[in-house]
């Protein structure tokens, strides 16, 4: 091979006439078009495609789909338009046309309430239709009533409405601000008291004198034999009793449950062994610990007979004064 044949590496060729010749062009090799990622929702389509499903089972179920929810709408606007409330009624109303309705009202277990008021209860339903009754509703209105502690409402077919009510029971009169009203156990007001028909119970007196019922009953357990003789409790400045017996005396207990419980045992034990009560006394005052105060009528004529035997006879070592008491810090 000859020098002019050859070429060299890295120079460009040289035609016969010793000009270099152009390289050809180089093809760049192209780049791959970029693919736009489609939305997420391709992908369930694609794969449902792909599916060995046929068409006819798809356009199946694409109707039945379009039924369930065409169904679920016409549920959804009869339940906002309140049509089977009102189917209901309907047939409820039928079934009472028929003989299924309340022509009567047996109401049990009243004594001291209305009559009237319970009937008024039951006259503001706005259907007789037996199966329409709400007797839940006519049992709630039943017990906001003050006398009704419990209320029990049921149907006896065809056509009567039982009730049957458990009254509060009375214990005592509260007087407060010139008002006298009945209350039961745990202090609440039954019904007010005219003053010409008093019944036989005990007369509290006092701003909350009502809701310290329980107590005083506790504290009259102590002395069994005085508690028929009680007329009536005055609560005093919310911290004390003062009891009023029939025979007209009062007694003056000291503050404090455990106090006044101790007190009135000794006052029981004393009117036991000389029968204080009944004697002409007007006052008793137990404030004082180991001191038994008594004040005697001042009315003109008035005594009392062996005062200072009765005293001193009494089996007690509380030390007592014989003549009016002087005047004692009053209740604050």
């Amino acid at each position: 091979m000859s020098e002019k044949a050859r070429i060299r590496r890295g120079t460009p060729a040289r035609s016969s006439s010793g000009t270099a010749r152009r390289r050809p062009p180089t093809v760049t090799q192209q780049r791959r078009p970029v693919t736009v990622q489609r939305g997420k929702v391709m992908g369930p389509v694609r794969k449902l495609v792909r599916m060995p499903v046929p068409m006819a089972t798809v356009k199946l179920w694409a109707g039945r789909a379009a039924w369930i929810v065409a169904a679920g709408a016409v549920v959804a606007l009869a339940l906002f338009l309140r049509l089977p409330q009102m189917a209901g009624v309907a047939m409820g109303e039928g079934v009472g046309a028929m003989g299924l309705s309340v022509r009567n009202i047996q109401i049990d277990g009243i004594q001291h309430m209305d009559r009237l008021t319970v009937a008024s209860i039951l006259g503001d339903q706005q259907t007789v239709a037996m199966p329409l009754l709400d007797l839940q509703a006519i049992r709630k209105q039943l017990l906001t009533q003050p006398w009704v502690e419990d209320a029990r409402v049921s149907r006896r077919l065809p056509d009567t409405l039982l009730v049957d009510i458990v009254e509060r029971k009375p214990v005592a009169i509260w007087q407060f601000h010139q008002k006298l009203n009945l209350i039961d156990k745990d202090g609440r007001v039954l019904a007010p008291v005219d003053i010409n028909a008093m019944p036989d119970l005990p007369l509290l007196v006092g701003p909350d004198a009502n809701t310290r019922e329980a107590a005083l009953a506790q504290l009259m357990e102590v002395a069994p034999q005085l508690k028929p003789m009680i007329a009536g409790a005055s609560w005093v400045g919310g911290r004390r009793w003062d009891l009023r017996f029939q025979s007209g005396e009062t007694l003056a207990l000291p503050e404090g449950d455990g106090e006044a419980k101790a007190a009135l045992a000794k006052f029981q034990r004393m009117d036991q062994a000389a029968r204080l009560l009944g004697q002409g006394f007007v006052h008793f005052d137990m404030r004082v610990p180991d001191r038994l105060y008594v004040r005697v009528s001042k009315d003109p004529g008035s005594s009392v007979t062996n005062l200072t035997s009765k005293l001193d006879g009494a089996a007690t070592a509380v030390p007592a004064t014989k003549t009016p008491a002087p005047a004692t810090p009053a209740d604050t």
